[in-house]
């Protein structure tokens, strides 16, 4: 049996009909750029994460950019984030002129830990970025009221949480803003680029709009230098379908999920938290083991594809070298990037196939 570590195209045959007339709108009334079917979702997506606004924009990466700019992020600020997320996070504070400042993660969650939070604030810090990893939704109750008591905005990192809850809110709404990922591989992802910023506050939904598209409110009216990050119509409505299935497909990755637990109980592999007090998503179903790259080969081997979220911390990076981070200075992302492997999850997987997949797994340790 060969499986993929994701099936995009099955998902694509499930909704032709859909797609392809939704995309033959967009061509019809050659609404490229912006337009009726990205309004359309902007609408759909901000109602659906529990916020008042939407701006849709060109990528995860400028969506957390556009968020930092609206929120006056520059030179002399420090914006805290976790250690362990891909770097995207991190370069976007970057080109928003702020020093990243890294902190560790809790080794159960594999999200930021509020209890190194407090140390890591310091009178320079602007924001703090809590990602959403994997699917699961950071603590966000400490991490508000440490955000409250020093006066600092929170921008959550939702890119791989779409539809995720923490105690009964959305991924999203805890935040002054919010930033998402509409890459292909997502749960909602476009068919290229894509990203939103979300909020309630309809002051920075007004400044990413006007960030967005060269400065401007109103064409060929510059008040603020831009950028060119608009959503491209094609893909606001391709989201636009996808959004109504997004609840089915996350309640299939939890059956994925749970399927995986019940077959893999019992071998020395530690699997996903599932915490009452969260609705994951499970964007991704990451396994941890001493014996990850034997595992991985193994795998590889019988078929079976695998992928590595991420196996190289951003402290450890050389584009990052200049924020004088060395290696021991985040032991649990570090233990981390060693030991993680993550394993096929996607809607459509069956029951055979992540039976197969365990099996194969089984056979390894035994």
């Amino acid at each position: 049996m060969q499986i993929k570590y994701l099936d995009l195209q099955t998902q694509y045959q499930s909704l032709k009909p859909e797609i392809d007339n939704a995309i033959q709108q967009v061509i019809n009334h050659t609404a490229f750029t912006l337009g009726k079917a990205v309004d359309e979702f902007e609408k759909a997506f901000a109602s659906y994460c529990q916020v008042k606004c939407c701006a849709g924009v060109n990528s995860g990466t400028n969506a957390l950019l556009l968020a930092l700019k609206a929120l006056d992020v520059g030179p002399d600020d420090e914006v805290i984030t976790a250690a362990n997320t891909f770097i995207a996070t991190v370069a976007a504070i970057v080109h928003s002129g702020a020093k990243p400042v890294l902190v560790d993660i809790d080794p159960i969650s594999r999200n930021i830990d509020p209890l190194l939070l407090s140390i890591a604030i310091s009178r320079k810090t602007k924001v703090i970025i809590p990602v959403h990893l994997y699917g699961r939704i950071a603590d966000m109750d400490p991490i508000v009221k440490i955000a409250e008591k020093y006066n600092i905005s929170i921008l959550e990192d939702a890119a791989q949480a779409h539809g995720a809850e923490y105690k009964g809110k959305r991924a999203g709404s805890m935040g002054r803003m919010a930033a998402f990922s509409f890459y292909p591989g997502k749960n909602l992802g476009a068919y290229g680029e894509g990203g939103a910023v979300v909020t309630s506050d309809s002051k920075l939904d007004q400044k990413v709009r006007m960030l967005r598209d060269h400065g401007s409110a109103k064409k060929y009216y510059h008040d603020i230098v831009g950028y060119n990050a608009r959503m491209e119509g094609i893909q606001g409505a391709v989201l636009g379908v996808k959004l109504k299935y997004l609840d089915k497909w996350n309640q299939e990755r939890n059956r994925v999920t749970k399927s995986y637990n019940k077959f893999l109980e019992g071998l020395p592999i530690r699997l996903p938290e599932i915490n009452n007090d969260y609705y994951q998503v499970f964007h991704l179903y990451v396994i941890e083991t001493d014996q990850r790259d034997e595992l991985q080969n193994y795998l590889k081997n019988e078929g079976i594809t695998t992928l590595i979220h991420y196996p190289i911390p951003n402290h450890l990076q050389k584009a990052l070298d200049y924020l004088g981070y060395k290696e021991g200075d985040f032991p649990v992302t570090e233990k981390l990037a060693k030991e993680i492997l993550s394993l096929p999850i996607y809607p459509e997987l069956t029951e055979e196939q992540i039976k197969y997949i365990a099996d194969k797994i089984r056979n390894f340790f035994e």
